[in-house]
C-alpha cells in the first residue's frame, strides 16, 4: 500500500518526494513570515483574519501547482482551463494587500520550481522592505495634528481674537473651510492645526469653548493624511 502511494504519480519523470516536501515546507515557512509582517504592520479598517491565513496557504498551493506543471504541457493547459472557470470575487480595499498577494505568489513559484535560495531571499527581502516602509512611515505627510470645527457667532471682522488663540497653540494654522448662509447667523469654520504641543490639545478646545461667540466646537485627530 505504501509502495503504491509513493509511486502513484506517473509523469514524464519520477516524483522527487524530498524536493516536494522541502518546497511545501519552505513555502509554508515563508508564508508565515510574510503573514507575521502583515499582522504587525497593518493599519486601517480592512484587516481580515482570513486574508492573513491565505498568505500562509497560498504559497504552498502555488508551489504544488508549479511542480505539477513542470515539463507537462497537457497538464498546464488543463490547469489554465480550471483557473479560467474559477472566478475570485474578493475585492482588496488596500493596494498594499495586493502587494502581499504578489509576494507570496512569487515565493510559491520559486519554491515550486525548486529555487529554494530565491524563495528564501525573496521572503527576507520582501518582509524587510515591508517592515522598513512601516517603521519609517514612508509616504505619509504629517502636516497637521488636529482638525477643529466651530461656529463663530460674531462678525467676521472680529476673527482676529480667534486667530490669536489658534496661533498661540499652533505652529501652523490653515483655514480649510468657511461657510455662511443667507438667513443663517454666524459662520461655520474648519481649521487644520499643527500644534506646538499635541499633548495639550484639550487646553486649546477648552479655551475655544470659553471664548465669546464660539460654539459647537468639535475636534478630530489628524495623525496623517490617509484614504479611507
Amino acid at each position: 500500500m505504501l509502495d503504491w502511494l509513493s509511486q502513484g504519480d506517473y509523469g514524464s519523470a519520477p516524483t522527487n518526494w524530498p524536493a516536494v516536501l522541502l518546497a511545501v515546507l519552505l513555502a509554508f515557512a515563508c508564508g508565515h513570515v510574510i503573514a507575521w509582517v502583515y499582522m504587525h504592520t497593518h493599519s486601517g479598517l480592512s484587516y481580515s483574519r482570513s486574508f492573513v491565513n491565505s498568505l500562509v496557504i497560498m504559497p504552498m498551493i502555488v508551489s504544488l501547482v508549479m511542480m505539477i506543471l513542470t515539463n507537462n504541457l497537457i497538464t498546464a493547459f488543463g490547469m489554465m482551463a480550471v483557473f479560467a472557470i474559477v472566478r475570485f470575487r474578493n475585492i482588496l480595499r488596500d493596494t498594499l494587500d495586493t502587494t502581499y498577494i504578489l509576494i507570496v505568489l512569487v515565493i510559491g513559484m520559486a519554491a515550486g520550481t525548486q529555487k529554494y535560495a530565491s524563495a528564501l531571499l525573496g521572503c527576507l527581502l520582501g518582509g524587510g522592505v515591508m517592515l522598513y516602509l512601516w517603521y519609517t512611515s514612508f509616504g505619509s505627510r504629517h502636516r497637521y495634528d488636529l482638525i477643529v470645527n466651530l461656529h463663530w457667532g460674531r462678525a467676521t471682522g472680529e476673527l482676529v481674537e480667534l486667530n490669536r488663540i489658534l496661533t498661540r497653540h499652533s505652529h501652523k494654522t490653515h483655514l480649510a473651510s468657511q461657510r455662511t448662509h443667507e438667513g443663517y447667523e454666524g459662520t461655520d469654520l474648519s481649521y487644520r492645526l499643527l500644534l506646538r504641543d499635541p499633548r495639550r490639545s484639550d487646553d486649546l478646545i477648552t479655551e475655544l469653548r470659553s471664548t465669546t461667540g464660539v460654539s459647537r466646537v468639535t475636534s478630530m485627530q489628524a495623525e496623517e493624511e490617509s484614504e479611507i
